[in-house]
């Protein structure tokens, strides 16, 4: 890895070193400059987990991913830095209920206290969360807090004028990249994973988020939302390089899920 590449990645060009601070803005950094998008799933690309690769996709070509290749190669960036970090296995709630293990890849940082850090959930908190159970912090309009319940973990979220839901839990168990390895596959290939059943690519921005979730074009600002529906795939690929940095070149979609769009 090429530290420097990557911190220019991210835009970042602060101080280093392993305090609170230079976490959370490393974190938020990431999260302003990288999307979360599933594209070459839809491209019929396969995903490795090998870090190298993972680093040319996101620093060399600048490209997003989901989780495993974003938390992956960020606590390989965190721990270059001299950050201590652990890799733990995240469940995630969806609509048919929990998620299995390996589901999520979430992180665990020491950088004076424990710290969740994630930059691979999409839609979800920008800067780090101190490890603390019932300690709820405000983040973009939305409240987040962690649950602890016989040693399990709960990320939970509130967004303005809503109950708690649950988003992921997880224990502290460390775990290595390549455990990751066969949900990585399952969620690439499987017609049940929600990441072959649509195309995402999310970005959060100082005031809010952008969203492509197949043909639409989402926009939010505090508690304002834009929508609107693109046209065909020249769109979305124009949308793709000018609002996510994203140049597709000529990659199609035909050898694996029909058209792109």
């Amino acid at each position: 890895m090429d530290v420097d590449s990557y911190l220019a990645r991210i835009g970042y060009a602060g101080s280093l070193g392993t305090k609170p601070q230079v976490l959370r803005d490393l974190h938020r950094a990431h999260m302003h400059s990288v999307p979360f998008e599933n594209i070459d799933i839809h491209l019929g690309q396969r995903i490795e987990l090998g870090l190298e690769s993972i680093y040319d996709k996101i620093v060399r070509r600048r490209r997003g991913g989901f989780c495993y290749e974003l938390n992956g190669l960020f606590a390989w960036l965190l721990e270059r830095l001299g950050f201590a970090v652990r890799r733990h296995s995240g469940r995630v709630f969806g609509a048919a209920g929990l998620g299995p293990e390996f589901d999520h890849l979430t992180l665990q940082v020491s950088a004076g206290e424990a710290w969740l850090v994630d930059v691979g959930f999409g839609d979800s908190f920008v800067e780090p969360l101190p490890l603390v159970p019932s300690n709820a912090v405000e983040q973009a309009g939305c409240g987040y807090r962690l649950q602890l319940t016989d040693e399990i973990w709960c990320l939970e979220r509130r967004k303005q004028g809503e109950d708690w839901e649950p988003q992921y839990q997880f224990t502290l168990v460390q775990r290595r990249l390549e455990e990751f390895a066969a949900m990585c596959d399952f969620h690439q290939t499987d017609a049940s994973s929600p990441f072959t059943q649509k195309r995402v690519c999310s970005l959060a921005t100082p005031v809010g988020r952008i969203t492509l979730s197949g043909r639409r074009l989402i926009l939010t600002d505090g508690d304002r939302r834009e929508e609107s529906e693109l046209a065909d795939e020249e769109a979305i690929r124009k949308v793709l390089r000018q609002r996510f940095g994203i140049d597709l070149g000529d990659v199609t979609g035909a050898q694996s899920r029909g058209a792109f769009v």
